[in-house]
């Protein structure tokens, strides 16, 4: 039988609420996330074979998808400010649809999960990416912005792919 989950971030009498995660025992958590940015080809060859006129777009995107990383709770509402032991930011071109796959991996020893930063580091990996090439292409797409997998918790792993689909009967 499916148990009804609540939404955490509710108190009982509906208000927002941080969630209190004093009692809950420090593990190791990773996340990894991923977002995709298309563009036209011209701009996709222009930034896989380092012609921009901005120069290295990449190890710019990478430094802001790291730095939104450390700075989630700044931005989120209710998140917890983490001590973050690892932010990963990589770029996988793929040629077929001139898009660029950003993934996202956050890492340490803690209370409360890391989805968040992941989620938040590859948003704002993939928004630098488009800010950089804007000038040069302003219909470019940030789409499917989601968490591949988590690790780590009381709840153990997760894996994107083994979750029902959104919008499917249960």
């Amino acid at each position: 039988m499916n148990e009804q989950k609540t939404l955490s971030h509710l108190d009982n009498q509906g208000q927002a609420n941080m969630v209190d995660v004093t009692e809950k025992a420090v593990t190791q958590r990773t996340a990894i996330a991923e977002g995709y940015v298309h563009m036209t080809l011209a701009t996709y060859t222009l930034i896989t074979q380092g012609a921009h006129a901005k120069g290295d777009v990449f190890a710019v995107a990478r430094i802001a998808g790291i730095q939104a990383a450390k700075k989630c709770s700044d931005l989120i509402p209710l998140c917890h400010p983490l001590m973050l032991s690892k932010v990963q930011v990589d770029f996988e071109p793929v040629a077929s649809n001139n898009s660029v796959r950003v993934v996202a991996m956050c890492k340490l020893a803690g209370q409360t999960g890391v989805e968040m930063e992941a989620l938040t580091a590859v948003s704002v990996a993939a928004l630098t990416l488009f800010d950089m090439c804007k000038a040069v292409d302003a219909a470019m797409r940030i789409e499917g912005i989601k968490v591949l997998e988590k690790h780590g918790g009381k709840t153990g792993s997760w894996y994107y792919d083994q979750t029902p689909e959104i919008g499917a009967a249960k």
